[in-house]
């Protein structure tokens, strides 16, 4: 999907203008993939814009650059509070945020010990990533013939720039196939993940989403399905899904924070059909808690203003 430019970018402490967003073409994360980063989201509340659980997206982000030694220079108050600022400054009611750590200029190599650390905090108006019309119809997925990573050759866990040559491999593959989007499975041959949104089942009332061990990112928006899906009554379980437990099984759907909660209409060409009744109450539930609608879950909206 395009970009819309809004006006200012945080970057390293400074709100600079949109097209002054530079770096150089010498940049370490440039050469490497050497970042990390978060995909948030603001809506608009009865109080004003608030970013939906903006908090535990700032330590993930802290984790994810742990996990690649990275020191970010600012705490996590500090970003916390430069991206309510720049969403304030941006005057968007609703936008997609995009916080990212990246090794920056000065040191080339693999060994990115030496190298700078920078910050950017980019804010923009950005629709559902899967298409609206998909929200209710439902998506074609295709099984990807490309695998998700191994834990053991790149950790999953962390949300780093480079990993997602791996997701885009399988994007485009799906979207020349005539499909919306993939899936990727584990090496040992459980179902991981999409592109880039975690992936639930639905059997006779259970709810089901495949495990960290196969590969899949701990989502935010899978972390809260959790606790809607069970205020709601439903059973829901972490665990193993198979290839044709995607054939099968009675709804499929899929969260993150760009697509937010989106059923699957078939995969492989097999037809799961249009968004079920608990799709339905979960994406319902879902749109009504990031626009503090629900009392339940309004320490999830953290308020720019």
């Amino acid at each position: 999907m395009p970009i819309t430019p809004s006006k200012k970018i945080w970057m390293d402490g400074e709100l600079v203008d949109w097209e002054n967003a530079t770096v150089h073409v010498l940049t370490h994360a440039l050469h490497y993939g050497s970042g990390v980063f978060e995909g948030v989201r603001a809506y608009n509340t009865s109080q004003g814009p608030a970013v939906f659980r903006l908090t535990d997206h700032i330590v993930r982000l802290f984790n994810s650059a742990k996990i690649l030694s990275m020191e970010i220079p600012f705490s996590v108050d500090e970003l916390i509070e430069a991206t309510k600022k720049t969403v304030d400054v941006n005057e968007l009611d609703e936008c997609y945020i995009r916080p990212l750590v990246y090794l920056g200029y000065g040191e080339m190599g693999l060994n990115p010990l030496p190298c700078t650390v920078n910050v950017s905090i980019a804010v923009w108006p950005w629709g559902s990533y899967l298409g609206e019309e998909n929200m209710a119809k439902g998506v074609r997925m295709k099984i990807s013939s490309w695998q998700r990573h191994d834990p053991n050759a790149m950790p999953p866990a962390a949300k780093m720039t480079g990993m997602y040559i791996n997701s885009s491999l399988a994007k485009v593959e799906a979207i020349r196939a005539g499909y919306d989007e993939a899936i990727l499975l584990s090496p040992q041959g459980y179902v991981s993940e999409c592109t880039g949104e975690n992936i639930f089942i639905v059997n006779r009332g259970k709810i089901i989403t495949p495990p960290v061990s196969a590969g899949a990112l701990e989502g935010i928006t899978q972390d809260s399905v959790f606790a809607i899906a069970r205020d709601l009554g439903y059973e829901v379980q972490v665990g193993n899904v198979l290839r044709s437990d995607l054939y099968t099984c009675d709804e499929a759907f899929c969260t993150g924070t760009a697509a937010e909660v989106v059923p699957i209409y078939s995969v492989d060409d097999r037809v799961i059909g249009e968004r079920g009744p608990i799709t339905t109450a979960i994406q319902s539930a879902y749109n009504a808690a990031v626009r503090g609608e629900t009392d339940r879950y309004k320490d999830w909206n953290e308020h720019v203003s």
